[in-house]
């Protein structure tokens, strides 16, 4: 009798849970974020991303990183152990009004809200691997003439992100009275301490610094699957009752809302003559304005948990981590969760340039929203290459990714958004954006997994070559052989590789255009014995082999991208030089190996074994 009456009252909750909004806070622990890094395994797979982003969540974070690899995290920064998810969002940046030099604004803490909403759909968790962004990165000018979020498709395109500026009064007002933000923020007409855009005044509220705020989507579309982001979530619309349903067939899960707080405060005295002029903060991407704002999503929830999660937690501000009956437990913040980011290059201190060199725009620094930029390695090489991946001798056309979710998710890029019509040199009219009195900017592009796309930086040569389905250039001339020497380091032969990584000291360093020499000269440098290069531009350093199956040197046949006459190992294949010439010595990886989460690491394009 006790155990029916104690199934009524589950099944009466989760009935309530629809009529009303319920919701529970994701609070994380530990020192500092995940990593601060220039990787968005989203938008940018595989390599470098455009822009620094700042990361909380799971520690197998990376650039090619999975719901199931976030699965086999060993740690997280989330409170409960059962989320191993990664969130992630552009750095705030701090430009010195005396010195023009860009600093990191100092991160101060995040919170999830996890919304369960008042609908007619039943609430699921999010299946693993669900992959959301909410926000639009290119924007540079007003999204709309209203500062206040605007989350109904029903209404107009959806407006999901905004600034907050908690002060200890709003006289004079955070945004400029009447802005119609072509030259400040707007605030919202609701809300004296919210709006869109930087605000131009000191955000001095008590523990609570600027915030940037983010609603994601929380309607799915399973057919157009988990990694489609662009076209995968969807606000939901108005129902009666004052519900929130989604289209049929669609899946209703958790609405996600970030809050990002940073420590503007403290660098008041640095700005103090700007204030109620212009701000003199710019997100990592070079958005001067703040109307870029935006944010990403992967899920790692055990799905078992967050469902119980949905169906009987109402904890509030107290915290998922309050939920009863959490079977994984909770994270006693006694340790932290940190990373070291795979891309090595300077993203703090005073710096001259945004890494990835990505130029400042905005109000007074030359209007209009920008094409998506490519991700620059942060070693500069030769004269970019452009590679078109076709399956016959002609260009294809160029295409340009942005970091957009979809057009019910929010507005479209203006119409002065142009992708380059072909791999030729570029027009110079994709330059618009680009601040004024900055080095004269063109548009390079790169090809990244078989798209080409576009990097700003300076060029002064352009070359174009056609790259084929299934080969990484043009063939070889030259093969590695037995006995090939670089500086003191010897080429040993062809050796299997694995997503586990059988050469791991450090794995896919940025060294521009992958050459042997290049790769050698590197892991030298770092103080390591052995080097490798595989599939044509990827090169590992390390001591030893986790394994070392021989393969035939036939394995070992792409050419190289920084030397297209030689050899870069192949498919899972390693072109494998040790100093001196013996052979690899065999070692066992740690269980807790340092960096981790590059143990999956893989193009997506690969084919996997």
């Amino acid at each position: 009798m006790l155990a029916m009456f104690v199934l009524a009252a589950l099944v009466a909750s989760v009935a309530a849970a629809k009529d009303k909004r319920t919701f529970a806070v994701l609070h994380h622990y530990g020192n500092g974020p995940l990593t601060t890094c220039r990787l968005d395994p989203i938008v940018s797979p595989g390599g470098p991303s455009a822009h620094v982003h700042t990361v909380m969540g799971a520690s197998n974070f990376g650039p090619n990183v999975t719901g199931e690899s976030l699965r086999q995290s060993s740690c997280t920064t989330a409170k409960p152990k059962a989320d191993l998810s990664a969130y992630w969002f552009p750095t705030l940046y701090f430009r010195d009004p005396d010195t023009g030099l860009l600093e990191q604004v100092k991160f101060f803490y995040m919170n999830v809200y996890y919304f369960f909403e008042p609908t007619d759909d039943d609430i699921k968790a999010f299946p693993l691997g669900l992959q959301i962004v909410s926000g639009n990165a290119q924007l540079r000018s007003a999204p709309s003439k209203s500062g206040a979020a605007q989350l109904d498709p029903s209404k107009g395109p959806v407006q999901p992100v905004q600034i907050t500026c908690p002060r200890s009064g709003f006289n004079p007002p955070s945004w400029p009275a009447n802005s119609d933000g072509s030259m400040a923020g707007i605030q919202d007409p609701n809300n004296q301490g919210s709006g869109i855009g930087f605000p131009f005044q000191d955000c001095d509220g008590y523990a609570s610094p600027m915030r940037v705020d983010v609603h994601f989507p929380s309607c799915y579309d399973p057919s157009a699957g988990l990694t489609n982001y662009k076209n995968n979530m969807r606000f939901p619309t108005p129902a009666a009752g004052g519900k929130q349903n989604c289209p049929p067939g669609w899946i209703h899960v958790p609405h996600l809302f970030f809050e990002t707080y940073w420590d503007t405060h403290a660098l008041k005295p640095r700005f103090e003559k700007l204030i109620g002029k212009a701000s003199p903060f710019v997100f990592a991407n070079g958005d001067t304005t703040g109307f870029s704002a935006h944010a990403d999503f992967i899920s790692g929830w055990d799905e078992e948990e967050l469902q119980h999660i949905i169906d009987t937690c109402d904890a509030g501000h107290a915290g998922l981590e309050s939920c009863p009956g959490l079977k994984y437990g909770v994270n006693d913040g006694s340790s932290s969760c940190n990373i070291e980011c795979p891309v090595d290059e300077q993203v703090d201190g005073k710096l001259e340039k945004l890494p990835g060199n990505n130029p400042l725009a905005g109000w007074g620094l030359g209007g209009g929203d920008v094409v998506a930029p490519v991700p620059s390695s942060p070693v500069a090489s030769q004269p970019p290459v452009v590679e078109t991946k076709s399956t016959s001798t002609s260009k294809s056309a160029a295409a340009v990714e942005t970091e957009l979710p979809s057009s019910s998710a929010a507005p479209a890029p203006s119409s002065n958004v142009a992708a380059p019509a072909s791999s030729e040199k570029p027009s110079p009219s994709h330059a618009e954006g680009v601040a004024t009195g900055s080095p004269s900017l063109q548009p390079q592009p790169t090809v990244v997994h078989g798209k080409t796309k576009t990097v700003w930086q300076t060029v002064t040569a352009w070359a174009t070559a056609t790259v084929y389905e299934g080969a990484s250039g043009p063939a070889p001339t030259q093969v590695s052989k037995a006995g090939a020497q670089i500086a003191d380091f010897k080429y040993v032969g062809c050796y299997k590789d694995s997503s586990s990584r059988v050469l791991n000291g450090k794995v896919l360093p940025n060294i521009g255009s992958v050459s042997n020499t290049a790769c050698v000269n590197y892991c030298a440098s770092k103080g390591f014995s052995v080097a490798a290069t595989e599939y044509g531009g990827e090169c590992f350093c390390g001591n030893s082999l986790t394994t070392a199956d021989k393969l035939d040197e036939s394995k070992c046949s792409m050419a190289c991208k920084g030397q297209a006459s030689e050899t870069c190992g192949g498919d899972w294949a390693l072109s494998v030089y040790t100093k001196g010439g013996a052979a690899p010595s065999v070692s066992k990886r740690s269980a807790h190996q340092h960096n981790h989460y590059m143990r999956h690491a893989r193009i997506p394009s690969r084919h996997r074994r």
